[in-house]
C-alpha cells in the first residue's frame, strides 16, 4: 500500500523538520494543532460542534511565536493538493509563511507577495526569523529580543490564535515606536487576557519610552469601577504588589501598574483633577478599555486625561467596528492594528451562538391610544395622541405592556430554563425597577423561595446593586437570575453563564447594540452555556441585523405576536435553516431525539 498522510509525516516531513533545527529549543514544532473548537450548533435544549480547524504543523521560533505553517499531504499525491489549505490556514494565523509538502516536493508559499515556489529543504529557523525581521522593519537586535519576551504560560491556558496576533501586533507597534494603537475585537474575546499579557511582555522586556531598562509605568483606563477593578483582581493578579488604583484622590508614584476609571481622574467643582498630580511623562503607556465610551470625543470632559499624558503611548482597546457614532475613537487611535469581529469568533466556536425571538405586543403592533383621562403609572394624565414602540416608557409610561411582556418572558424561561441567567435591558432606571417588581409577581413562586430571584441592577442601587451584580456575575452562583437594567449591564460585565438578552427598549446605536449583544456571546459548556437567545420586544434587532455592517447572524430565527394578557395569539414563524458549505443543515428536536435533514442548494 501506498504511504497515507500520517506515514508521509512520520517517514518524510517530521525528519526534513527535524533536520532543519525546528525542534530545537527554544524552537519547537506544534503537531496536529487544533487552533479552533469548531461552531456551535443549537440543537433543541443542547447543541452540537462542527469540526475545528486542525494544522499539521506550526513552526514556531519561539514558545508563542509562530512564524510558519505547513500542510501535509500523502506521498502519492501532489504537494500542490495542499497550497490551498495551507494559505488559508497562514491568512488566518497571520504568519507570512506557508509550506506545503508531500515529503517529495515542498511548496513555499510568500503570504506578502504571493510567490509560490519549490524549494529543496524546509529553512532554517534563523533564516525565516531573518526574513521576517527584514520584511518589518525591525533591524535592531535589542528590540528583536524584545518582541521574542515570552507569555505568562503560568495562567490557566495559552492564549488562543487570535490573542496571540492581537499580543504580538500590539508589543510589536509599542516596540517599534508607534505613538498609538487601536485593537478591535468582539465582545467575549478576552479583551482583559490580552491586555495583561501585552503589560507582561513589556515588563519583562525591560522596556520603556526612557529606554533604560526598567519596568514601565502602565495606567490601565475604564469609565466603571468593575471594568477596572476585575482586570485588576483577575488576569492582572501576577503583577502582585505593583498594581495599584488610583482613587480616593490619592495619587500613588511609585508603583507601576495603575487602574483607574475618569471619574476618579478627572475634576469637579468641589476638587482639583486628579491627573493632574502626575507628571505628564510619569506613564510609558496608557491602554484605554472600552475606548469607544468617549475619551477620544475631541470635546469630551474625559479627553483631557489622554491630552495630559505626553508623550505617552496609547492603546485602545474597543469591541465596535467604525462607525458614525464612534468616529472619534478611529480618528484618534487610527485603523485597527487587528480586528476579530463577531462573526468569525462564533465561526471558529470561540464564541456562543444565537437565537433571535421577535415577539410584538398588540401595543407595539397597532400603536396605542389612551382612553379619556387615562393615567400613566404615576398617576398623571396621559395626553391624547397615538404612541409607538419608541415613545413607551420615555413619553408615556404603560404599565399594561410592561405586564405582558413580563408574563410573556416567564411563559419563555418556564419553557426553556427558568434558571437560566437573563438580562433585560429596560428605557430607565424607573421602567427597570417596573419589570422587575411585574417578573417578580409572575414567579412568586421562586421569589417566595429565593427573594432575589429577579433584582434591578442599576446605579441606584450603589452597594445592593454591586453585590448583586457580583453575584449574577459569579458562574457557582444560582442566584439572582433575573436582572433589569437600564444602561450599567450594556457593556463591559462578564456575565459567563447568560443564556437570555431581553431587549425592552429600542436600540438606535450599533454599537451599544453590540455591546448589550456581547453580554450572551461567552462560552461555558460546563456550565450548560453553549449559546443564547435573544428576545426582543421593541424591534431593535431585526433593525440591527439588517444592517449590512453588522457582522453576525442569528441561528434561528422566530416572531410571534401577543396580546394584552401575554398569550401568544400568532404562532412563531419557521426558524431560518443553518448554512453549510454543501447545502442548507435543518434541526429539530424530538425530546431526546435529533432529526438532520441536508437539502442542497
Amino acid at each position: 500500500m501506498p504511504d497515507n498522510e500520517a506515514d508521509t509525516c512520520r517517514k518524510y516531513i517530521v525528519p526534513k523538520l527535524q533536520a532543519a533545527g525546528w525542534e530545537k529549543e527554544p524552537c519547537e514544532i506544534a503537531e496536529q494543532r487544533y487552533i479552533t473548537p469548531g461552531r456551535i450548533i443549537p440543537v433543541g435544549r443542547k447543541h452540537l460542534r462542527k469540526p475545528g480547524k486542525k494544522v499539521d504543523y506550526i513552526l514556531r521560533y519561539r514558545r508563542g511565536f509562530a512564524l510558519a505553517v505547513v500542510e501535509a499531504k500523502a506521498r502519492y499525491k501532489t504537494a500542490d493538493a495542499g497550497v490551498q489549505q495551507a494559505k488559508d490556514y497562514a491568512e488566518l494565523l497571520q504568519v507570512r509563511f506557508a509550506y506545503a509538502s508531500n515529503g517529495r516536493e515542498i511548496i513555499e508559499i510568500d503570504m506578502t507577495t504571493g510567490e509560490e515556489r519549490l524549494v529543496g529543504d524546509f529553512p532554517t529557523p534563523q533564516v525565516l526569523w531573518e526574513r521576517y525581521r527584514k520584511f518589518h522593519g525591525i533591524a535592531s537586535d535589542s528590540i528583536a529580543d524584545q518582541i521574542l519576551t515570552p507569555f505568562h504560560f503560568q495562567l490557566a491556558r495559552e492564549p488562543r490564535y487570535y490573542q496571540e496576533i492581537a499580543i504580538h501586533l500590539a508589543v510589536q507597534s509599542i516596540l517599534t515606536g508607534s505613538p498609538r494603537a487601536l485593537l478591535t475585537l468582539a465582545t467575549g474575546a478576552g479583551k482583559s487576557y490580552i491586555a495583561f499579557q501585552i503589560c507582561w511582555k513589556l515588563a519583562h522586556a525591560g522596556w520603556n519610552r526612557r529606554g533604560d531598562g526598567k519596568r514601565p509605568r502602565i495606567l490601565y483606563l475604564a469609565d466603571r469601577n468593575v471594568l477596572a477593578d476585575k482586570p485588576k483582581d483577575d488576569e492582572f493578579l501576577p503583577f502582585g504588589d505593583a498594581r495599584w488604583k488610583i482613587e480616593n484622590g490619592t495619587a500613588n508614584l511609585a508603583r507601576e501598574m495603575y487602574f483607574a476609571i475618569y471619574q476618579a481622574l478627572c475634576g469637579d467643582a468641589s476638587r482639583p483633577a486628579l491627573y493632574e498630580k502626575y507628571p505628564r511623562d510619569f506613564f510609558d503607556l496608557i491602554i484605554v478599555d472600552e475606548c469607544h465610551r468617549g475619551s477620544a470625543r475631541a470635546r469630551g470632559h474625559w479627553r483631557a486625561i489622554l491630552d495630559h499624558f505626553q508623550p505617552v503611548v496609547k492603546l485602545g482597546m474597543t469591541a465596535t467596528p467604525k462607525r458614525e457614532d464612534n468616529i472619534d475613537t478611529y480618528a484618534y487611535f487610527g485603523n485597527p492594528i487587528y480586528t476579530y469581529p463577531l462573526k468569525q469568533g462564533i465561526d471558529d466556536g470561540f464564541l456562543a451562538p444565537y437565537c433571535l425571538h421577535r415577539v410584538v405586543t398588540s401595543y407595539d403592533a397597532a400603536g396605542w391610544r389612551p382612553s379619556k383621562d387615562e393615567l400613566d403609572r404615576y398617576g398623571r394624565p396621559i395626553p391624547d395622541d397615538e404612541y409607538q414602540t419608541p415613545d413607551f416608557e420615555r413619553t408615556v409610561a404603560l404599565r399594561a405592556r410592561t405586564e405582558a411582556i413580563a408574563k410573556h418572558l416567564t411563559g419563555f424561561l418556564k419553557s426553556s430554563d427558568r434558571f437560566g441567567k437573563t438580562i433585560v435591558f429596560c428605557v430607565d432606571q424607573e421602567h427597570a425597577s417596573e419589570m422587575r417588581r411585574a417578573l417578580g409577581n409572575c414567579n412568586s413562586d421562586l421569589v417566595k423561595l429565593d427573594r432575589n430571584y429577579v433584582v434591578r441592577i442599576t446605579s441606584e442601587e450603589d452597594e445592593i446593586g454591586k453585590g448583586h451584580l457580583d453575584r449574577f456575575s459569579d458562574v457557582e452562583s444560582t442566584s439572582p437570575i433575573i436582572a433589569t437594567t437600564s444602561q450599567m449591564l450594556s457593556t463591559g460585565i462578564d456575565v459567563p453563564t447568560c443564556k437570555n438578552v431581553v431587549l425592552v427598549r429600542v436600540v438606535n446605536s450599533m454599537s451599544e447594540f453590540k455591546q448589550i449583544i456581547g453580554r450572551g456571546t461567552r462560552v461555558r459548556e460546563d456550565r450548560g452555556k453553549a449559546w443564547f437567545n435573544i428576545i426582543d420586544y421593541a424591534g431593535s434587532a431585526n433593525r440591527k441585523f439588517a444592517d449590512p455592517d453588522f457582522d453576525g447572524e442569528p441561528e434561528l430565527l422566530t416572531q410571534e405576536q401577543i396580546d394584552d394578557a401575554g398569550n401568544v395569539v400568532a404562532p412563531p414563524a419557521p426558524p431560518i435553516a443553518e448554512r453549510m458549505d454543501a447545502g442548507v443543515l435543518m434541526m429539530s428536536a424530538h425530546g431526546d431525539a435529533t432529526t438532520m435533514t441536508v437539502i442542497a442548494r
